[in-house]
């Protein structure tokens, strides 16, 4: 079993990543398994932005099922499947794991639920063979940047293990500015001023300001008036451990929407 010293936060932006071939990020991800993650991972776990919980929440199922979380779109957006098999035994690792070394007192398992867009998504176009079992773990949108580190760094063993950890949200996500161009219109300068922000903390290591967030960074709540897509770059972060070096692998936008990705290299 071949250990993966890498965990990743991947901005997924808009669901039309799936079918719009003029987006520079579907093209990133597209090229994964090539200039990216060259290796096949055992299994993937996957935080995602779209699932928010009150308690940790793992999905243990045989097969996932792909779930539509968006309306209005395209309908052949709608026909895409991604039916990637489960990881149960990952899910209940992960509940060890978040319990044992986390301290958490109470991690669910939902045995219904498949894998959101925040999820499927990206890894259609990451691994389109979908042979790969991929389990889903939820945030605590009530929780604190530091909660969703400190759950990363309780699920660090997985890495030993060959689990490939992805943390996957969005660097900004304010939906109420679209349609604004972050490089022209001085009314949204604030996103462009978070994501160099965000870049510059995680490249010099700066984590504990990226845990504080809320506190350091220019224009928090315009960038995340809710905090759900930031907290899987948190959960990936601590994965990575305190001594990973964090690396920008993809920037690009759609209006106020960022894609910068991250990935963050340990030595283990």
């Amino acid at each position: 079993m071949e250990k993966v010293n890498q965990t990743f936060f991947l901005s997924h932006g808009s669901p039309r990543l799936s079918i719009d071939d003029t987006l520079e990020a579907r093209h990133f991800f597209k090229s994964w398994s090539d200039k990216v993650f060259q290796h096949k991972p055992k299994s993937i776990l996957v935080i995602s932005a779209h699932w928010d919980t009150e308690f940790p929440s793992v999905n243990t199922v045989l097969r996932n099922s792909t779930i539509y979380d968006f309306n209005g779109f395209p309908e052949p957006m709608y026909k895409l499947k991604y039916e990637a098999p489960g990881a149960i035994e990952l899910g209940k690792r992960v509940k060890e794991l978040l319990i044992g070394g986390g301290g958490m007192k109470r991690v669910d398992e939902d045995t219904n639920r498949g894998l959101d867009h925040g999820a499927w998504m990206p890894l259609m176009l990451m691994y389109p063979e979908a042979d790969i079992p991929v389990c889903q773990l939820s945030v605590q949108s009530s929780q604190s940047g530091s909660y969703h580190y400190n759950m990363g760094k309780s699920l660090a063993p997985l890495k030993e293990e060959g689990v490939l950890i992805i943390g996957s949200g969005s660097a900004t996500h304010n939906l109420s500015k679209r349609g604004c161009n972050v490089f022209t219109d001085p009314s949204v300068s604030w996103a462009l001023e978070f994501d160099l922000w965000l870049r510059d903390s995680l490249l010099q290591g700066r984590y504990e300001d990226v845990n504080d967030w809320e506190e350091k960074a220019p224009h928090p709540r315009m960038a995340h008036p809710w905090p759900e897509h930031l907290y899987p770059l948190h959960v990936a972060m601590g994965a990575a451990g305190d001594d990973a070096k964090a690396e920008q692998i993809h920037t690009s936008w759609t209006s106020t929407l960022s894609y910068s990705s991250y990935r963050f290299t340990s030595s283990i």
